[in-house]
């Protein structure tokens, strides 16, 4: 047993030394909710960011000179809010992932709202690989329906 709890607490020490190319899965959020916000209205100010993410205006004020500050979007305060290649990507790949988790948690007949609550909390911690893997485990079961339906009649 003894040896089985270091193998995990070299797992969690290998886990937290990993850098996600600079961008924590906060500033993930705030690309992701600039995204959608552009996606949905044209534009995203302080105020929609501050409501979605439930912060205050100042704390996401504090965020965006951040994410201005590495390259992730452009923004000069009272103006418009715009994402760089860079920061449409992270957000791209926040959504691909989110979409590929919720079609695998609806395989499983989890409810949309606990999927999306689920979601939210590990969509940011997920390796490429990862995803790459449910992404072709998903397409396998949706190909083989009698697998499916088995595992729905479960």
């Amino acid at each position: 047993m003894k040896n089985k709890n270091s193998k995990r607490l070299e797992s969690i020490k290998a886990a937290h030394k990993l850098e996600k190319g600079g961008s924590s899965a906060r500033m993930e959020d705030y690309l992701e909710i600039i995204s959608e916000l552009v996606e949905l209205k044209g534009y995203a100010t302080t105020l929609d960011i501050s409501r979605y993410m439930n912060v205050s205006a100042p704390s996401v004020t504090k965020m965006l000179k951040r994410l201005d500050e590495n390259g992730f979007l452009e923004y000069e305060k009272y103006h418009g809010i715009n994402l760089t290649a860079k920061g449409a990507q992270v957000a791209e790949g926040i959504r691909q992932k989110h979409s590929i988790l919720l079609e695998f948690f609806e395989i499983l007949g989890i409810s949309d709202e606990t999927a999306n609550q689920d979601i939210e909390g590990i969509e940011h911690h997920l390796n490429v690989k990862t995803i790459k893997q449910l992404r072709k485990f998903i397409t396998f079961l949706k190909s083989n329906p009698k697998i499916l339906d088995n595992f729905k009649n479960l």
